[in-house]
């Protein structure tokens, strides 16, 4: 029924927009671009390599691969000054508790983070929660795409670059203490988002979009790491000369709220 009906939108004028087999959508902008949007995961499972063959596919038709920035040369992180108050007495006893326990769940050092910025504390419980998932950087959706370009000599484009990620968690407000309190508030959340990507990278669409994407962000911590960002990627691509792009940027930005592909569609 669902190609019979595909079938009869086609010949009325009305074809439905192709579905893959993976977290994209096609999006045309004015003097002839065209963009294949990509929800990446940046970390992946051996499954999940290598890339549908659809893919590649398009990105050897592409002018260039857009990605949020080039994690192929290296990470800033390394030399983060320590701060001075521990981060028992910046987080409240609630979220200090369940921090400790997921460091003892987890093998993570308590003491080494005591004198880490929230946001990259964070950060560290995030990319231990992948891995014990079974998620790899190296099977990570952008990073698969970068070395998938550069043997085709594809040109990457980068939307921010690592430095200006880093400038991004620097400016947060009190050392991103409120990343750190929404990553413990919705630890469980975000181990199911990240189960759905698997799942769908894995030709496993989710019925519902809406509900697959809850937000995991307080209302101002989103604006200004999805709604600003995406409004600047906007501009970005918009500034792209004529042809065609893969661009791969996080699943959230493509389906949440203020979604990159609707601001590029007003």
């Amino acid at each position: 029924m669902r190609t019979l009906l595909r079938r009869m939108a086609t010949l009325l004028g009305f074809a439905p927009p192709p579905l893959y087999a993976w977290p994209g959508m096609d999006v045309s902008l004015a003097d002839h671009r065209r963009l294949h949007m990509v929800g990446s995961i940046h970390m992946g499972t051996k499954d999940m390599a290598p890339l549908p063959a659809r893919l590649l596919f398009l990105l050897r038709q592409a002018t260039a691969l857009v990605v949020e920035a080039d994690i192929t040369i290296g990470s800033p992180l390394a030399n983060i000054p320590p701060v001075d108050t521990p981060l028992s007495a910046r987080l409240s006893p609630g979220h200090y508790g369940i921090l400790s326990g997921l460091c003892k769940e987890y093998d993570l050092d308590e003491e080494a983070m005591s004198t880490l910025p929230a946001w990259r504390v964070a950060l560290m419980l995030q990319a231990r929660q992948a891995e014990r998932l079974g998620l790899r950087a190296a099977y990570g959706i952008d990073y698969q795409l970068i070395q998938a370009a550069r043997d085709m000599d594809k040109p990457v484009i980068e939307l921010e670059g690592p430095e200006e990620q880093l400038d991004l968690l620097l400016q947060l407000p009190d050392q991103g203490a409120a990343l750190l309190q929404d990553t413990l508030r919705h630890w469980h959340t975000n181990a199911r988002l990240l189960q759905t990507m698997i799942g769908w990278w894995l030709n496993s669409r989710p019925v519902n979009l809406a509900k697959a994407f809850p937000s995991t962000f307080s209302a101002d911590l989103y604006h200004y790491l999805m709604t600003e960002r995406n409004l600047r990627w906007k501009q970005r691509l918009e500034d792209l000369p004529a042809g065609g792009y893969v661009v791969a940027v996080g699943a959230l930005h493509l389906y949440g709220a203020e979604s990159l592909p609707s601001l590029l569609q007003r």
